[in-house]
């Protein structure tokens, strides 16, 4: 039986989504699963508007990251380094209280928390 709380599947699709654009479908088999799940899900308006905003979160994750895993950090200075570490943190602040703010959305009891985090001060900004 496969268990897994709506926060983190709908967090996992964003990212599979990103991931299929990124690397040309390679990762067809992972999306189609965090799909099927998905469809089974209450949908709205404003779930579509949480997401939309999750998954840009995603893309400037991994536009962040992208050099810092391909192996070439040793070419960005040290400072660029720092501020991409620094904006990942807080681009991941964000996510965290979307994530909450899906789950709440859909009634569902499982919640991402964080003790004295950064997370916890960040407000969640939809566009209507």
């Amino acid at each position: 039986m496969e268990f897994l709380p709506v926060l983190e599947l709908i967090d996992r699709l964003c990212i599979a989504r990103i991931k299929y654009e990124k690397t040309n479908g390679a990762n067809q088999i992972e999306l189609d699963w965090y799909e099927e799940r998905f469809a089974q899900l209450p949908q709205s308006k404003e779930l579509d508007l949480n997401i939309t905003a999750l998954t840009a979160i995603h893309e400037t994750i991994w536009e962040l990251e992208w050099q810092l895993k391909s192996g070439v950090e040793q070419q960005l200075p040290l400072d660029e380094i720092g501020r991409r570490a620094i904006r990942i943190r807080d681009y991941n602040n964000k996510r965290i209280s979307f994530k909450n703010s899906i789950a709440e959305l859909l009634d569902h009891p499982v919640k991402e928390i964080k003790h004295d985090h950064l997370s916890q001060e960040t407000k969640v900004e939809q566009s209507k």
